[in-house]
C-alpha cells in the first residue's frame, strides 16, 4: 500500500494506459480521480477501478480548472498528476495531415498537458507532489508517417524537462514515460489504418527488440515507479518503456 492516502488525478483514465494505471494506483492504496471526455465511460471506469470520475475535455481551460477544483473538494489535496489523455495515432506525413488533425493533436496532447499542470501546480506545491506525463518513443527518435503525433510527443518531453527545472526547488518532481507500441485501442486503430491487421501485428511486434508490444499495465508500473518514493531523486527524466526500440 505504498500510495495509501495519496490522491492521484489521471487524465485519459477511461481506457488503455490510463485505465490500467488508475487500477494499479488504487491497488496501492491511492484515492484515484479519473478524467475522460465521455461522462458515461468515465463513470463506468471509476466504478471499476474503483475511484471517482470527472468528465471533461483537457483542451479546455475551464474544464481543467474545474477538474482540479473538484478533486480538491473531494479529497482536500492532490499528490500525483498523470497526464495520459491523447489523441488516436494517425499514419500521416505532413502533406497528408489536415490543419484540423494537427490542431486537435496539439490541443489534446500538448495544450491538455499544459493546462492540467497549470491548474494542478498550486495543490502539488502544498504536498510536494509529482507529475508524470505520457509521451512516446516517437517523441525521442521520430518515426515515419507520424508527423503531428511525433511532434506533439516531443513537445511534451521538453515541457517535462522545463517544468522539472522550474519546480525542483519547490519539491515537485516532473517526469515522463515514453512507451513503445502498447496493446490499446490506439494501436488497434493504427493496425486498421495499415490495412492488413495480421501483418501489422507481426510488423509492430518485430520492430521491438523484445519481439512483442507492451501491455498497458507494463507502462502503468513505470508510471507508478516515477510517482513513488523509490524515484525520489529522479526529475526531468524521459523513461523509455519501449522493449528496446530506442536502443538501436
Amino acid at each position: 500500500m505504498r500510495f495509501e492516502n495519496k490522491v492521484v488525478l489521471i487524465t485519459g483514465g477511461t481506457r488503455g494506459i490510463g485505465f490500467a494505471t488508475a487500477g494499479l494506483f488504487a491497488e496501492g492504496g491511492a484515492r484515484v480521480v479519473i478524467v475522460g471526455r465521455d461522462k458515461d465511460q468515465t463513470t463506468e471506469a471509476a466504478r471499476q477501478v474503483p475511484g471517482r470520475g470527472e468528465a471533461g475535455d483537457v483542451s479546455r481551460a475551464a474544464d481543467c480548472k474545474r477538474i482540479v477544483s473538484r478533486t480538491l473538494d473531494l479529497h482536500a489535496r492532490l499528490d500525483i498528476l498523470v497526464n495520459c489523455a491523447g489523441v488516436i495515432f494517425r499514419n500521416r506525413t505532413v502533406e497528408g495531415t489536415s490543419e484540423e488533425e494537427w490542431d486537435r493533436t496539439f490541443d489534446v496532447n500538448v495544450k491538455g498537458t499544459f493546462l492540467m499542470c497549470k491548474y494542478a501546480l498550486p495543490a502539488l506545491r502544498e504536498t510536494k507532489g509529482c507529475i508524470v506525463n505520457v509521451s512516446s518513443y516517437v517523441g525521442l527518435v521520430g518515426f515515419a508517417g507520424t508527423s503531428a503525433y511525433a511532434a506533439s510527443k516531443a513537445a511534451i518531453l521538453n515541457l517535462t524537462r522545463s517544468m522539472a527545472l522550474d519546480h525542483a526547488r519547490e519539491g515537485i518532481r516532473v517526469n515522463a514515460v515514453c512507451p513503445g507500441s502498447v496493446d490499446t485501442e490506439m494501436i488497434h486503430s493504427a493496425w486498421q489504418q495499415f490495412g492488413d491487421v495480421e501483418k501489422a501485428q507481426k510488423l509492430w511486434a518485430e520492430k521491438h527488440p523484445l519481439g512483442r508490444i507492451a501491455t498497458p499495465e507494463e507502462v502503468g508500473r513505470a508510471i507508478l515507479f516515477l510517482s513513488s518514493e523509490d524515484a525520489s531523486f529522479i526529475t526531468g527524466a524521459a523513461l523509455p518503456v519501449d522493449g528496446g526500440i530506442t536502443a538501436g
